[in-house]
């Protein structure tokens, strides 16, 4: 695991997002041998999202043979709802750049059975061999995906609980009332991530994550901070601004 510093979240998100164009150009993706591309929600990849657009935009970016899965989804949400997951990704990436409707994977939160929705979900990210690249952020106690302090390296794709502190952060997009936020959630395991993908890069902008990130950078891999666990990887990079590295 290694860390890129940068001053500003939207110079890091620049960086990041310029990257990510670059290696779907050089993997020349096909409608079979499609690039695979594993995507966060929240607000750290908004900007990665936003420079994405212009970059497809600009003709810079080829997203028609991306396969995307996406992390995470509320349990229970309806993918119409506002506040879900699906529609966040639409609305801030999706609906703006060509990927092809078909190729778009986000956990089904209404699904009759869950554990059937997150085996099938499991199933198919390894159908297609490899991640090719997953974005990621990292909550205020140090999770990945939905996968809470306390959560197993050896994770896969299932429902979990959110915690007091992930449901007070997110409480923002519920109108600032922590009893409309959902209790559950369906994600992606941290085997999910590390396991199936060749490079994971993790954003982290902020003062609320110093704490996240110096526990993740100085301690050894724990599942207390789940973002620890990055340093299992051989290929993993957490992308930073000065805000959240900086004590003051």
């Amino acid at each position: 695991m290694r860390i890129e510093l940068y001053s500003s979240p939207e110079e890091a998100s620049t960086a990041v997002a310029d990257h990510i164009a670059s290696l779907i150009r050089a993997f020349h993706p096909t409608e079979k041998r499609p690039f695979i591309l594993g995507l966060p929600t929240g607000s750290s990849p908004l900007k990665v999202y936003a420079r994405l657009i212009t970059l497809y935009h600009n003709n810079k970016v080829d997203f028609s043979n991306v396969v995307s899965f996406n992390m995470d989804e509320y349990y229970r949400l309806p993918p119409t709802d506002s506040r879900s997951y699906h529609h966040f990704m639409y609305t801030n990436f999706f609906n703006h750049v060509n990927f092809k409707p078909e190729n778009i994977n986000i956990l089904d939160g209404m699904a009759n059975s869950w554990e059937i929705e997150c085996q099938n979900y499991e199933e198919k990210i390894k159908s297609y061999g490899r991640i090719n690249f997953f974005l990621g952020g990292m909550g205020p106690e140090g999770h990945l995906a939905f996968n809470e302090s306390g959560s197993d390296r050896t994770t896969k794709t299932r429902r979990i609980s959110l915690v007091d502190s992930t449901i007070k952060a997110n409480s923002r997009f519920f109108e600032n009332d922590q009893k409309k936020v959902p209790k559950a959630a369906l994600t992606v395991g941290i085997s999910t991530i590390l396991d199936n993908s060749d490079e994971v890069c993790v954003v982290v902008f902020g003062k609320n994550k110093h704490w996240a990130l110096m526990n993740t950078l100085t301690r050894k891999p724990t599942s207390v901070v789940p973002s620890t666990f990055l340093k299992d990887h051989n290929n993993s990079v957490i992308v930073a601004d000065y805000a959240a590295i900086d004590e003051d």
